[in-house]
């Protein structure tokens, strides 16, 4: 179907002899002609065929434009990629598509009829990639180093073929890159005042707005979203609080209290290259509650705040540290509150029900004086999000500042609401002893991949009313 023919005779000859003006030339075209037999079309060529990318390196968060073309009109192709995550586990997504009477494919144009997604979805091999047949269980997809690129291998194969299928006819292949880090970011470690974490400043001098960054009870030190911020213009300083070698007591508990957040923001506000008066802070899952204590706090006085899909208060009871809790314990004290699918994975959903939070540590959210914006799935499996943002959308309206409440809900959106064409995990291994359990996070694949893509934008947009 795809070789190219070409028709070559010795009466092409004719046209290669060195032409003389008038009639040495009209003789030679008769020539031509009379040898054909006067055939019409001398060649039916046609290019290899092509798949392009535009631009072939684009921060995470940027669309790309995929095309296929010198093709044959109205035949099937796949459109296939792969990339291999930091671990080495392969990740891949693939889509049907017929090419269009032009003979080219345009994910950006043309609808998917099978495979990982369909319907006309530009970015949808991106955000559609799954751990490949026979890799680990439980898979969930983080950037590690956010100074080195995804490399994603993007592969045009003749017919609608899917993976496990066998050998099928490469047509063209490219390899695109996909960055958290724009060029000129700058990266710090910060060990300061008993602060871990990592600052990232924009190009230029500054000073710039900024953004705390908070994550939930995975632990250790989540920098990819930071990064982005910084790649859009804003610092941002994401910091650790479970989990990370440099932390103090065991690496299964939450050491630190109040004082270690308000440290935090501090140091952020007093960094030279930072606007001290517009700084705000981000919170997804566990971090929601940390993010709602810190915009609470009048000595701190965030110019805004983000809470994505968490709990108003603490899911666990507190030590005598404050906010320190033993998260194996902790869990394991509430144990008759889990609930399991059909398939034994264990979900957090009930636990974070308002009435089954610790009341002593419920955040007074009546005494948040900055604008706040919360996000929510409607799909999560892991914590019981509508409940919680209807507890503070309420408390904030009897307080008289239901206008600095904004609420952003998802339809078929999950847990892990991150930055827009990455991946969901709709569950992930959570421990492996006494024996392999799996957490819940939800979310279906399409409908999450819309609410990142638009929650980060209105998430920009909020940021840039409030700190610019």
């Amino acid at each position: 179907m795809f070789r190219t023919h070409v028709i070559v005779t010795t009466a092409q000859r004719c046209v290669v002899k060195k032409m003389v003006p008038s009639i040495s030339a009209h003789r030679n075209v008769v020539c031509f002609h009379r040898a054909l037999g006067g055939l019409r079309r001398i060649s039916n060529y046609r290019p290899a065929p092509l798949l392009t990318a535009s631009p072939v390196r684009a921060l995470i968060d940027e669309k790309i434009s995929i095309e296929g073309r010198f093709l044959p009109p109205h035949c099937p192709v796949t459109v296939r990629a792969q990339m291999h995550c930091e671990d080495g586990d392969l990740w891949e997504s693939f889509a049907h598509y017929n090419t269009n009477a032009d003979g080219t494919v345009n994910l950006t144009r043309d609808h998917s009829v099978g495979g990982s997604y369909l319907g006309c979805e530009p970015m949808g091999l991106f955000w559609s990639l799954q751990p490949a047949p026979g890799e680990r269980e439980g898979l969930r997809l983080r950037k590690k180093n956010v100074e080195s690129p995804y490399i994603v291998h993007v592969f045009l194969l003749e017919g609608h073929v899917s993976p496990g299928e066998g050998q099928s006819t490469e047509l063209a292949a490219l390899s695109t890159e996909r960055s958290y880090t724009a060029p000129g970011v700058r990266r710090t470690e910060i060990r300061q005042n008993g602060v871990v974490g990592t600052l990232f400043l924009p190009p230029g001098p500054g000073p710039f707005p900024a953004m705390l960054d908070l994550w939930g009870m995975g632990g250790g030190l989540v920098e990819y979203r930071s990064a982005l911020f910084a790649s859009r213009g804003y610092a941002s300083l994401s910091i650790t609080y479970l989990g990370h070698k440099d932390l103090p007591g065991p690496p299964n508990q939450i050491n630190v209290d109040e004082s270690y957040f308000r440290a935090a923001f501090q140091l952020l506000k007093d960094h030279p290259q930072v606007c001290a008066d517009r700084v705000g802070i981000i919170g997804l899952s566990f971090g929601v509650f940390l993010a709602l204590r810190i915009a609470a706090d009048k000595s701190v006085k965030p110019s805004c705040a983000i809470c994505i899909n968490g709990p108003i208060g603490n899911t666990l009871k507190s030590t005598n540290r404050g906010t320190g809790v033993n998260m194996n314990r902790g869990l394991e004290s509430v144990q008759k509150l889990w609930t399991y699918d059909d398939d034994g994975n264990v979900s957090f959903k009930v636990i974070s029900m308002p009435e089954n939070l610790d009341p002593e540590s419920k955040v007074k959210v009546e005494d948040i004086e900055c604008p706040l914006m919360y996000i929510l799935g409607e799909d999560d499996q892991n914590a019981s999000v509508k409940e919680n943002a209807d507890l503070i959308e309420e408390t904030m309206k009897a307080a008289g500042t239901s206008h600095l409440f904004t609420r952003l809900s998802y339809p078929g959106a999950g847990h892990l609401i991150e930055p827009p064409y990455a991946p969901n995990a709709r569950i992930s291994l959570w421990k492996v002893k006494p024996k392999k359990l799996f957490v819940q996070w939800g979310g279906n694949l399409a409908l999450h991949a819309a609410a990142q893509e638009d929650s980060w934008r209105r998430m920009l947009g909020f940021m840039e009313s409030h700190l610019r």
